[in-house]
């Protein structure tokens, strides 16, 4: 069994026209996964200054056990669900923490 942390990076960008549903329901979901799962440790969202719809998650699980039983939760379903004609477009990057430090 694998307990290596998993870190990713999700891009995102958004239809304009639907940016403010959209971080609504982002928003809802991230409370809910930090909230609810024990194995989600961090999902920190940000939007590019001078491109708000560009949305960048930073995402931080216990294993991948954990990644894998938070894409079967309902509130993650509901999300993707909800979002899926606003989202224009989403890569999932693989990331290795280089430093990753909080108070």
């Amino acid at each position: 069994m694998d307990h290596k942390r998993i870190v990713r990076m999700a891009e995102l960008e958004i239809d304009p026209a639907h940016l403010e549903d959209y971080r609504r329901l982002l928003i809802e979901e991230i409370e809910a996964s930090v909230r609810l799962e024990e194995g989600v440790l961090a999902l920190n969202a940000v939007a590019l200054k001078d491109a708000p719809e560009k949305i960048r998650i930073l995402e931080v699980y216990r294993d991948v056990q954990a990644y894998e039983a938070h894409l079967q939760t309902p509130h993650f379903l509901k999300y993707k669900r909800e979002t899926q004609m606003m989202v224009r477009s989403l890569s999932l990057i693989d990331v290795e923490p280089v430093a990753m430090v909080s108070k």
